[in-house]
């Protein structure tokens, strides 16, 4: 039986930026940060009132993983998306939408990109 979505890996460039981007900007905080003894650099964030793994940053020494990706996006629950946007902007952080824009029943939604350009979403429920 399956029970929760563990953790999704994200192939970096430079350890150092992408941990800097999840922490200092998205808020997320460096649980850990290791190399593997075939010199794999991995970097474990999680949420700052959590202990749980939510991304695992896959760094340096990754030449035998596939280069090609499948993973579309990774999105975030903000509670004010606009304000989030907004600070965004004010950090210089590559957007896709410049403004939030509603989908399906009402949600807000608004992409922008991680250093590697990763493609990253806020996502507000409607009436939160």
């Amino acid at each position: 039986m399956i029970r929760k979505l563990e953790h999704i890996g994200v192939k970096v460039k430079d350890m150092d930026v992408s941990v800097r981007f999840y922490t200092e900007i998205l808020g997320m905080k460096l649980v850990k940060r290791a190399r593997l003894a075939d010199g794999v650099e991995l970097g474990f964030l999680s949420f700052p009132d959590s202990d749980n793994i939510e991304i695992e940053l896959i760094g340096r020494g990754h030449d035998g993983l596939p280069n090609d990706s499948i993973v579309h996006h990774i999105a975030f629950t903000v509670t004010d998306i606009q304000a989030e946007v907004d600070r965004l902007k004010g950090l210089g952080v590559h957007l896709m939408d410049e403004t939030p824009r509603a989908i399906l029943d009402g949600d807000l939604i608004a992409f922008f990109f991680g250093p590697d350009g990763e493609r990253l979403e806020f996502f507000q429920p409607i009436g939160k």
